[in-house]
């Protein structure tokens, strides 16, 4: 296991960082995407309270944060033993238990972390206003305010994107948050 003094070692290096911030925004992007989906979809089929909604996010939330540390774990390991192999062939020496494996390893964790974290961060922030349903929301209110902060978190990663690449980050959070609304207007209008 990773130290948390090497964790945020690995964080310090861009090319650590650049795949870690890759998955984490991708899969935050389908966890809010997914969050709107769940909400809209919970509302307009008679969900009797908040409660419901936010175990139905909860559930979604295991399922795709589990799914991200998992596959990105195995996606990582076999492209991380994948990479050792062919330095080792190019080096002609075994790295095994080498400074190399275990900063690689390590990087692994880091991925791994990140990927997980995304849709968390993603499902989980759109659910706050359906905790606060009955008292300080109806539960069309807590839809609409879940769907606003929906938005909001895909706008975010949009912005931070956008900066970190040289564009304009407010028409990159403009294009991230308006996926949120096409989802949530598909949803509305589907038949059922």
């Amino acid at each position: 296991m990773v130290s948390l003094r090497r964790f945020l070692d690995l964080l310090g290096r861009e090319d650590v960082r650049a795949i870690s911030r890759r998955y984490f925004v991708s899969n935050g992007f389908d966890g809010t995407l997914t969050s709107i989906g769940v909400v809209i979809g919970a509302v307009l089929s008679g969900v009797p309270d908040g409660l419901a909604v936010v175990k139905i996010g909860v559930g979604a939330a295991v399922g795709l944060g589990t799914s991200g540390v998992w596959s990105v774990w195995e996606i990582e390991r076999a492209e991380t033993r994948a990479e050792i192999r062919r330095t080792e062939r190019a080096m002609l020496t075994d790295l095994d238990d080498t400074q190399f494996e275990r900063r690689q390893q390590g990087a692994r964790t880091v991925h791994a972390v990140a990927s997980g974290l995304g849709p968390l961060i993603g499902i989980l922030i759109p659910l706050i206003p359906f905790a606060l349903e009955g008292a300080l929301f109806t539960l069309s209110q807590a839809a609409a305010v879940s769907v606003g902060l929906g938005v909001g978190v895909l706008a975010s990663f949009g912005a931070y994107m956008g900066s970190i690449s040289g564009q304009r980050w407010y028409v990159a959070a403009f294009r991230m948050g308006l996926a949120g609304l096409v989802v949530a207007a598909i949803n509305v209008f589907l038949p059922g």
